[in-house]
């Protein structure tokens, strides 16, 4: 298992873990969204890679944001993992990872939104020592 920063050369190697979570995006429309629309407001990607093929097989993306309540924080907007990958630690590694860099870049917590279906990615957070601090309510427009 490795992981590594996915510059914009690389956002499309992370397509398969997050077309997991966001399906209505295709390969081309996923890296044009990434590159040209999030990378520029501080979008960053990070990918696990299966260590017998080296496919990205899990995948996180990131940014580094300042909040009223909460000062510096890393906000984890994606997380995903291909099916066949699930179980084999590739989220509680990119959970470390992105851990570190939240120390490295002295943030004071982490936010990870999951979806209130999501019933593993729950698990997941916490089983990594994720807290349900608050509820995030959205309006449709």
């Amino acid at each position: 298992m490795k992981i590594e920063e996915l510059d914009a050369d690389g956002t499309e190697l992370a397509y398969d873990a997050m077309r997991q979570l966001r399906p209505h995006l295709t390969s081309a429309g996923f890296v044009r969204l990434v590159n040209e629309v999030q990378r520029p407001q501080g979008y960053r990607l990070v990918g696990s890679s299966d260590a017998l093929s080296g496919k990205v097989v899990a995948a996180a993306g990131f940014r580094v944001q300042h909040t009223l309540a909460h000062g510096l924080v890393l906000a984890v907007d994606d997380l995903s993992t291909v099916p066949s990958a699930r179980g084999q630690g590739h989220g509680s590694r990119l959970l470390a990872w992105l851990e570190r860099e939240a120390r490295y870049q002295h943030c004071v917590q982490i936010h990870l939104d999951a979806g209130t279906h999501r019933y593993e990615a729950h698990r997941l957070a916490l089983r990594n020592g994720f807290m349900v601090k608050s509820f995030r309510l959205t309006r449709q427009l």
